[in-house]
C-alpha cells in the first residue's frame, strides 16, 4: 500500500514589525543668533535587518542649504548651513522602517572563535587593530580585571557566553542615570562608581572587550520600548547607544549592556564609528554670548505601526530617499 510522503510542518513566518521613529531637537536663545554648520545622523544604515521604507527632516529656521555625504565609515550625515538668525533651531527627524528581531541569537562562530581566547585572520587584522586597540588610560588595570573576571580560571570559556555574561552583568550590577552633558565620561569612574548614561556603558564595555584582545565599534541608534514598558528596557525617550563586537564567522554583533541586550532586539542602528565622539547624533555652533544659550531638549518616540498601516515600499533595489522640508 502507498502511503503518501509526510511533509514537515513549516515554521510559522516571523513577522517584521514596521516601526516609525519621531527624533524632535529643540535649541533656544535668550535674543536671535547666528549658526554655525550643523551635522545630522538620523538615517538608519540599511541592512539584512533592518530597511528604510521612509524619512524625513524638518529644519527651523529654514536653512540655506543642507547636503548629504557618508563618513569614514559608511553613516549618511546631512550638513546643515544657516544664514539667518532665530531664537530657536529646532529639528525634527522622522524615520519609518521594518526591523527584522533576533530574539535568541545564534552566531554561526568559525571553529576556531566557538571558544575564548581566539585570534583573528591576518587579512582581517589591518582593518581591525584600531578597533582593538584601547582608547581610555587604565594605569592600575582596573577595566582589565574587571573583563577578566568573566574568563574562568581555565583560561577558556565559550565565546558566546563571554560575552553575554558581561552584558548582563552590567545591566544588572550597575545604575542607569541619564546625562544631558555632552561627551562619555571616563570608563574607570563608571566601573568605580557603578553607575552611567547608556553611551558611558558602551564604552565601559568596548575597553573590556578590547582588553581581552577583540575588536569593538560605539553604536548610535534608537531603542524601541514597546508601550514604554520600564520593565523591559531603560534608556528610552532619547538617542541611545551600545556596541558591536567583530566575531569570526558572525561579522558585528551587537550587545546593549544597558539593558542586557544580546543581538539587534529592539534596537535601531543609524551610526557605528570606532569613537562615541565620531557618533554624535548632532552637533554644531552658534554664534552668541555664552549667556545666550537657553538649553537643549531632546525628545525621541518610537513606535510599532499597525499591519493595517499602507505601508510605502520603493521599488525592488531602490531606496527611499527623505524629503526634506522647512518649518515654517
Amino acid at each position: 500500500m502507498h502511503r503518501p510522503a509526510l511533509s514537515r510542518p513549516k515554521p510559522p513566518q516571523q513577522r517584521v514589525p514596521i516601526l516609525s521613529v519621531r527624533h524632535v531637537t529643540t535649541y533656544r536663545y535668550r535674543r536671535p543668533v547666528a549658526f554655525g554648520e550643523h551635522r545630522l545622523m538620523f538615517r538608519p544604515r540599511d541592512s539584512y535587518d533592518q530597511r528604510l521604507i521612509e524619512a524625513t527632516l524638518e529644519i527651523e529656521p529654514e536653512p540655506a542649504s543642507l547636503r548629504w555625504m557618508f563618513d569614514v565609515f559608511g553613516n549618511c550625515v546631512a550638513v546643515v548651513a544657516f544664514d539667518r538668525r532665530a531664537e530657536t533651531l529646532r529639528f525634527v527627524c522622522g524615520i519609518t522602517l521594518d526591523h527584522a528581531p533576533e530574539h535568541a541569537p545564534v552566531f554561526p562562530l568559525a571553529p576556531h572563535a566557538t571558544h575564548y581566547p581566539f585570534g583573528y585572520g591576518a587579512e582581517d587584522m589591518p582593518d581591525l587593530n584600531r578597533s582593538i586597540e584601547r582608547q581610555w588610560p587604565d594605569p592600575r588595570h582596573e577595566v582589565d580585571a574587571w573583563a577578566r573576571s568573566f574568563v574562568p580560571a581555565t583560561g577558556r570559556i565559550p565565546t558566546q557566553e563571554l560575552l553575554a555574561d558581561m552584558t548582563r552583568s552590567v545591566r544588572r550590577n550597575f545604575t542607569y542615570t541619564a546625562r544631558s552633558e555632552k561627551g562619555v565620561q571616563d570608563p574607570l569612574h563608571t566601573l568605580r562608581t557603578k553607575c552611567g548614561s547608556c553611551r558611558d556603558f558602551a564604552v565601559l564595555m568596548m575597553e573590556g572587550v578590547r582588553a581581552l584582545g577583540m575588536a569593538a565599534r560605539f553604536v548610535s541608534g534608537y531603542l524601541y520600548n514597546p508601550r514604554n514598558d520600564r520593565d523591559r528596557h531603560v534608556g528610552g525617550g532619547s538617542t541611545h547607544a551600545w556596541l558591536q563586537v567583530y566575531l569570526p564567522g558572525a561579522g558585528w554583533v551587537e550587545f546593549d549592556p544597558t539593558n542586557g541586550i544580546v543581538g539587534n532586539r529592539d534596537l535601531i542602528r543609524v551610526a557605528v564609528a570606532r569613537d562615541p565622539r565620531q557618533a554624535v547624533p548632532l552637533h554644531g555652533s552658534y554664534f552668541g554670548l555664552a549667556s545666550d544659550d537657553l538649553g537643549m531638549r531632546v525628545d525621541v518616540e518610537v513606535i510599532e505601526l499597525p499591519d493595517d498601516r499602507p505601508k510605502p515600499t520603493p521599488p525592488e533595489g531602490a531606496i527611499a530617499e527623505p524629503a526634506v522640508t522647512a518649518a515654517r
